[in-house]
């Protein structure tokens, strides 16, 4: 039998993550494990409740959001974090995807989407919602990394284009009938090529020039 994925929010209204707790325990093959209403001992508690998935609201009081995100992605790799935001601002989205996170909604998003952000995060995939893409694209910044579009083979476009859409290297590998290897091979040819240094960075140039859907 599989296990339950584990979600833990992290949020200080108490009311939008008993929201979520209600649209969770609907699903079975999800989890509540608990809340924190600070991101104060959030890797002892991931730890104590095993979480697998963590909903991180952005703006909080109490320890920095972003440093304890990037305390938790280096003491415990293979959780993963959604962040929640009732704003979607650009610095925002660029701490949080350098901070180790897997995906950013904003908190008026449908519960169903959030469900089925666990689902595709708990699945390897990087996942923005609708309203944060649209405002990526919007996003400037990227002339640079543009106008070296042309220096990417044909594989390695497609490759990209994978990225942008959130899919993991072994989907890409599996679409695009290579190794993972190879898959990793290509991403680093393409970061070098676009001068781009991590993972977010990535993910949101292709959502930014349109290779993603």
């Amino acid at each position: 039998m599989t296990m339950a994925t584990r979600v833990l929010c992290v949020d200080d209204h108490a009311f939008l993550v008993e929201g979520l707790k209600a649209r969770l325990a609907l699903e079975a093959d999800l989890s509540f494990v608990g809340r924190l209403p600070s991101a104060e001992g959030l890797v002892r508690t991931v730890r104590d409740t095993r979480a697998d998935i963590v909903l991180l609201d952005i703006e909080m009081p109490g320890p920095d959001v972003f440093e304890a995100l990037q305390d938790l992605t280096a003491q415990c790799p293979d959780v993963r974090a959604i962040m929640l935001s009732a704003h979607i601002r650009d610095h925002f989205i660029d701490a949080a995807t350098e901070a180790g996170a897997w995906g950013y909604f904003s908190k008026s998003a449908e519960p169903d989407e959030i469900v089925e952000a666990i689902r595709r995060v708990r699945a390897g995939e990087f996942v923005l919602d609708s309203q944060v893409a649209r405002r990526v694209r919007r996003g400037t910044g990227g002339e640079t990394n543009a106008s070296r579009l042309h220096l990417l083979t044909p594989r390695e476009l497609q490759v990209l284009r994978l990225i942008g859409e959130g899919k993991t290297r072994a989907a890409i590998a599996a679409e695009m009938h290579r190794s993972p290897k190879t898959i990793d091979t290509h991403r680093m040819s393409i970061m070098e090529k676009l001068d781009i240094h991590d993972r977010g960075e990535l993910v949101r140039f292709a959502i930014r020039e349109g290779l993603s859907v």
